[in-house]
């Protein structure tokens, strides 16, 4: 294993981030990033050679900020990247009517906005070379389905897959860049909803494999940075236990 070469992973502290991370930490070295710092260790020490890992300290609601504080990670450390998860996220219920411009600048700064600051940076040859391959967009099956209070959330997510898309186009044959779609699984970010118990037995009910965990992600987002996945690109992989095609439902 290179140990200039990484692998960054946004939103490592939590759900399908830190799942990822311990995942992917027994073949590479990762950048562990998050806004809290005590939840980042915590991901760092459940790590394959946790002293191998490095963490990445910001919040992304503060966009202005991403491309200095990863470029100056980047150059102390003597970082190259090649590998790039985008896994942070952002969700708040509300009905249109109620959503602030606040609100919105918030979910698509996290979900959209720091994905593009990220990545543009990253494929900048005097400052990354061509190190960067691999690129995978955590999005959600709420990209393609619309869903009551959802609406800004929806549309964060679409305009992630747009981005994915035309990347995979412009950055070909370099750099591969594809989404994962889960659908409903056990995380921080759900955590209210299945508290609901008549919720929870309505969720399940759609789902043909049950609802799913932060372990199934890692395991497609493994897959896609792979050399397994060398002729995959410009692809939304969804990952639901099946909920998208039980027309039952």
């Amino acid at each position: 294993m290179d140990t200039s070469n990484v692998t960054l992973i946004t939103g490592a502290s939590s759900g399908a981030g830190r799942q990822t991370a311990v995942h992917l930490s027994r073949t590479r070295r990762l950048i562990l990033h998050g806004r809290d710092p005590g939840r980042l260790l915590e991901t760092r020490d459940r790590c394959e050679r946790p002293d191998d890992h490095l963490i990445w300290n910001l919040d992304l609601r503060d966009s202005a900020a991403i491309e200095g504080s990863l470029l100056a990670l980047m150059r102390d450390q003597g970082l190259a990247i090649e590998g790039f998860v985008h896994s942070a996220g952002a969700l708040k219920i509300e009905p249109l009517r109620l959503v602030g411009r606040d609100s919105v600048r918030e979910i698509m700064d996290i979900n959209f906005m720091a994905a593009v600051e990220i990545l543009r940076l990253l494929v900048r040859p005097k400052i990354n070379g061509k190190h960067l391959r691999g690129v995978i967009f955590i999005s959600s099956t709420a990209s393609r389905f619309g869903a009551r209070g959802f609406g800004v959330y929806c549309a964060s997510k679409g305009a992630l897959d747009a981005l994915m898309r035309a990347a995979a186009v412009e950055l070909a044959p370099q750099v591969r860049v594809n989404s994962v779609l889960p659908g409903a699984t056990r995380s921080a970010m759900t955590a209210s909803m299945l508290r609901d118990t008549e919720l929870k037995e309505r969720i399940e009910s759609h789902y043909p494999l049950g609802i799913g965990d932060p372990a199934d992600i890692a395991f497609a987002v493994e897959f896609l940075l792979s050399d397994k996945a060398r002729w995959v690109t410009g692809q939304e992989l969804v990952v639901d236990g099946g909920r998208t095609v039980n027309i039952t439902a």
